[in-house]
Order: C-alpha cells, then sequence, then structure tokens
C-alpha cells in the first residue's frame, strides 16, 4: 500500500533535514505506526504521503503507484485525520460533514449521522461547531476521514485531547476498520495506542528510523526475562523476581505458590516506551 525509499525532507529555510533517508513499507490490511516525540518528523512524513508537502528527495508509492503519477483522484481513496481539527465553526455537526462529503466524485458511502451517532455526537448533529469542546472536535474530525469509505487512512494522534470512554470508541472503531480490510498509518506519541492498535511500528527519532517490528517483538526483544511476585508469608509482605526459563520447575517459586498467599504475579516484559528511551535515550512525551 505504501513503499517508501530513501525519503530526505527539508524546511525551506532550514539547514539541516528533518527527514534523513526514511525506508519503510506498509502492508495492505495493516495498522502501521509510527511513534516518536513531538518534532521527530511523525507529521512531516504524513504531510509528504499526502501531498500536502513537496520538495523531497527519494521516492515513495501510494496504493502501488508513483507518487508523482497521481493527481487529486487520490483523494477520493486517502481519509486524513488531522492532529489539529479545522472545521467550518458557524457550521452545525452534520453540515460541515455534508459538505465535505460533497467534495468528492463518488457518493458518500457513509451517511453522516450514522457517523456522528457512532462517536457520541448524534444528539449535537445540529449544533454549531464553535459551542464544541476540543473533544467534540476531535471526534468530528476522525468521522469526517471516514465519510468516502476511504481504502488508506492517515491517522494523526486521533485519541489527543480524548477522556478515555471516548478514546476507547475511537479505537474500537479504528480496529473495525482493520477488520473491514484497510490501511491505517497512525502516527502517535503515545504508546498505549500504539501497543493496542498496532501491527508493526516505527520508531521515529530526529528524523531518522531507528526500529521497525511488531511491539511484541519489540518488548520481549528489550524486556527482562523474569516473572515477579509479591505475597505474604504469615504477617510480612515480601516481594521476589524468578526467572522465566525453567519457572515450573523452580522449587522456590513453587513452594511461594502451595504455601503463602500471592497478592500479585507479572512478567517484566518493556513497555514501547521503555524501548523507545533504551535505543534512543528520549522519552516519547
Amino acid at each position: 500500500m505504501i513503499e517508501v525509499n530513501s525519503l530526505v525532507y527539508t524546511y525551506p529555510g532550514q539547514s539541516s533535514p528533518t527527514l534523513k533517508g526514511l525506508d519503510f513499507h506498509i502492508d495492505e490490511g495493516e495498522i502501521f505506526g509510527f511513534l516518536g516525540p513531538s518534532g521527530s518528523g511523525k507529521s512531516t512524513t504524513q504531510k509528504l504521503l499526502i501531498g500536502l508537502l513537496e520538495g523531497y528527495e527519494g521516492t515513495f508509492s501510494i496504493l502501488g503507484k508513483d507518487a508523482t503519477k497521481w493527481g487529486t483522484e487520490i483523494y477520493e481513496q486517502l481519509g486524513v485525520g488531522f492532529e489539529l481539527p479545522n472545521h467550518f465553526s458557524h457550521l452545525s455537526a452534520i453540515e460541515n460533514l455534508k459538505f465535505f462529503a460533497s467534495l468528492y466524485q463518488t457518493p458518500s458511502k457513509q451517511e453522516p449521522m450514522a457517523l456522528l451517532e457512532k462517536v457520541g455526537l448524534k444528539e449535537d448533529a445540529n449544533k454549531s461547531v464553535k459551542e464544541f469542546s476540543k473533544g467534540m472536535k476531535m471526534r468530528l474530525n476522525f468521522v469526517r476521514a471516514l465519510l468516502h469509505d476511504p481504502t488508506l487512512l492517515f491517522l494523526d494522534e486521533p485519541t489527543a485531547g480524548l477522556d478515555p470512554m471516548n478514546a476507547r470508541i475511537l479505537k474500537d472503531i479504528i480496529l473495525e476498520l482493520k477488520a473491514e480490510g484497510k490501511t491505517i498509518f497512525l502516527t502517535t506519541h503515545n504508546m498505549w495506542d500504539a501497543d493496542e492498535l498496532c501491527d508493526r511500528v516505527a520508531f521515529i527519532n530526529e528524523g531518522e528510523l531507528v526500529l521497525i517490528d511488531s511491539p511484541r517483538a519489540l518488548k520481549l526483544a528489550h524486556g527482562e526475562s523474569i516473572v515477579e511476585l509479591e505475597y505474604r508469608e504469615g504477617e510480612e509482605n515480601k516481594k521476589e523476581s524468578f526467572s522465566l526459563r525453567g519457572l515450573g520447575e523452580n522449587d522456590a517459586f513453587q513452594k511461594i505458590l502451595k504455601e503463602d498467599t500471592l497478592e500479585t504475579i507479572h512478567s517484566k516484559e518493556a513497555t514501547l516506551e521503555d524501548v523507545f528511551i533504551k535505543v534512543t535515550g528520549r522519552a516519547l512525551r
């Protein structure tokens, strides 16, 4: 769906490039996460791929076709959710969706009111968007990207500014889109979203890709192969760690399970943020 080779981009007036030779591909039906802190090049990469920036070095193809060969017809197949929502504030939510739906050549395959209902905005459909909270604008921004039933979605920080309940709604919709065969390019600094949603993630730091793999593989490769127990021995609280290798035959571990009151048990695999800090020396925030 996307093939990127030696992609370099320097903003006008800057002496050094923001993107420094990116190479990656995204398969059909995959949720591919770009994970990195603010200013690392995530949004710049997305803007290049959707045609908002020009003057790059290297090559990339979209939907099997070189980017330079596409005209405006590409936007019939792309859906874009920008990080900062941008709406016609004096129009209502439903009027915004109907207007944007009219920009596409093919009739909308998604009913605007049904989309608003999916993200909890049905009761606010006829309210002026200027009265919306940031979270409401983010949800409207999200469903606007789905209006024309695109094949390929670009979502930039889709859950930013949302409370946990509404973030959950959007993440469930993203997983539904994947189940329908959609391909999704997800830029985020939210490690939990990336871990939950993405088939693979790319770590980008200061314009360079430092790792690409599945969240599970990265966490296992960079975590500790131990299990940690908290238990109560009589009236005393204790904590111990054991290697996962040979755990079933570990007498001390078995003794705790049989004789003491186990309170917590968990393995010590790394989080994606742990991995990112380990390989880059930087936090994701």
